[in-house]
């Protein structure tokens, strides 16, 4: 977002009204000079525009205790979230070669398709969209699990699991040994899983999922 040099003075007088506060008062609240703000001093005596510098305008704002958002409003624009867009995969499809790195990480752009994220991770994920009724009656076909590679993974977490041979799953980590690796199936009538280390090509966490 760009402010121009009339929306952000225009930020400052409307912020100096909206808390009830002189210019003159506000700078001095900020630790400025009592002048930073006077509209006579906006414009150099060669006539070029003075400019607001980050260093004030946050001091301003941790002063007066007003996030950045709020004042952007008071220059007149929005701030609009900008919603992220993650990679989507459908699950019949990641057990074929080409669509993940060997961390579990999407690759290449064809196949993938991409959807809003659908709140904030601190983590790179990408989703795996359910297909068929395998993990019922926890997760139903069109449901989209969100998957992390670089969260830690505990005892209990739901996973999804590929091992080198191509096979993909979703179960939930039942214990995990420097020998063995321990899953239990999401759906009763399907049997529980375990496989030697070296026979997972990888394992990353399931974070959420959109129902």
């Amino acid at each position: 977002m760009h402010l121009s040099y009339v929306e952000i003075w225009k930020g400052i007088d409307q912020l100096a009204v909206q808390k009830g506060l002189s210019l003159s008062a506000m700078a001095q609240k900020a630790g400025l000079d009592p002048t930073a703000f006077n509209k006579s001093k906006r414009v150099g005596p060669d006539g070029r525009k003075r400019w607001l510098s980050m260093e004030s305008l946050n001091k301003v704002l941790a002063a007066t205790n007003t996030g950045l958002d709020e004042f952007i409003r008071l220059t007149g624009q929005d701030m609009k979230p900008v919603q992220p867009t993650i990679p989507l995969l459908g699950f019949a499809q990641a057990g074929k070669d080409g669509y993940f790195d060997d961390a579990g990480f999407p690759v290449g752009s064809a196949g993938w398709d991409a959807i809003d994220c659908p709140m904030t991770f601190h983590k790179p994920v990408y989703a795996l969209e359910v297909c068929g009724t395998s993990m019922e009656p926890v997760y139903r076909e069109g449901d989209r699990l969100i998957i992390s590679p670089d969260s830690e993974i505990r005892k209990g977490d739901r996973v999804v699991l590929k091992t080198k041979s191509g096979e993909v799953m979703v179960k939930e980590l039942k214990r995990q040994t420097a020998s063995q690796i321990e899953l239990k199936s999401l759906n009763p009538t399907h049997a529980d899983r375990s496989f030697a280390p070296q026979d997972v090509a990888w394992m990353a966490r399931v974070l959420w999922v959109s129902q």
